[in-house]
């Protein structure tokens, strides 16, 4: 009896700690949708409206790393909860990472408004802050329903990303190429389509993390990257972001 009574206190404390994480997933997934929508409308109060909310992801994620450190002083979490515990942690710094990269394109937005538009490149680069998003959606609904196979099908679906991130990138070489009055534009979109990988990268983290809270092993295989652009965005001119 007294162990299903600590339980049912791990339990309590628990769900309140996870429908932190659920909250500040669902903020990131607006500002995901939000800083592209901006770049391909030239919407710069949208793109202010995304760095403004940055803040309220930041906040939860310090409530979360509070919540965690005083479950794990005050409950002496078994080794189960304590899975739980540390992934949580985890998947609230990748959700913060993921909303700091939505700040940066919003910003570049903001910078891109005063250029003449690169055709059709705004569009490509929100479908592929669609897929992310569908990403994010999937593995916080793997999260929710403790469904390790749906986290998989979301690492897997990465390498789809990486792809279109690819042939952005050989578009944007095409245009500079084309026009060098270009170039200045298409190095900040390339930095925007990056942030976007980047993305990826981090909701493909916290669905590993589902399927350690899962099984209670990390997936064995490495993920195989698909990025073969041959240099990185911190070789482009402000991507300190």
């Amino acid at each position: 009896m007294q162990d299903k009574h600590i339980v049912s206190s791990y339990d309590r404390d628990l769900d309140a700690v996870q429908a932190l994480i659920v909250k500040m997933g669902g903020l990131v997934e607006t500002a995901i949708m939000d800083c592209a929508k901006a770049l391909e409308l030239r919407d710069e109060q949208m793109a202010e409206q995304v760095r403004a909310n940055d803040k309220a992801i930041d906040a939860l994620m310090e409530q979360i790393n509070e919540e965690t450190a005083r479950v794990i002083a005050l409950r002496s979490p078994t080794a189960r909860d304590l899975r739980i515990v540390l992934s949580v942690m985890k998947m609230s710094q990748n959700l913060e990472r993921i909303g700091d990269y939505a700040k940066n394109i919003a910003k570049r937005a903001g910078v891109l408004l005063q250029m003449a538009p690169i055709e059709g490149s705004s569009g490509a680069v929100r479908r592929m802050a669609r897929a992310v998003e569908l990403m994010l959606k999937d593995a916080l609904d793997a999260y929710i329903q403790r469904d390790a196979e749906l986290a998989q099908d979301v690492i897997n679906r990465d390498r789809d990303v990486d792809q279109m991130y690819n042939a952005l990138f050989r578009e944007f070489l095409t245009f500079m190429m084309e026009d060098p009055r270009n170039i200045t534009a298409c190095m900040h979109l390339h930095f925007i389509a990056k942030n976007v990988e980047r993305m990826g990268d981090h909701v493909t983290a916290l669905a590993e993390q589902v399927i350690y809270v899962v099984t209670g092993e990390m997936p064995d295989e490495k993920r195989p990257k698909g990025d073969r652009t041959p240099y990185e965005t911190h070789n482009l001119p402000g991507s300190e972001g």
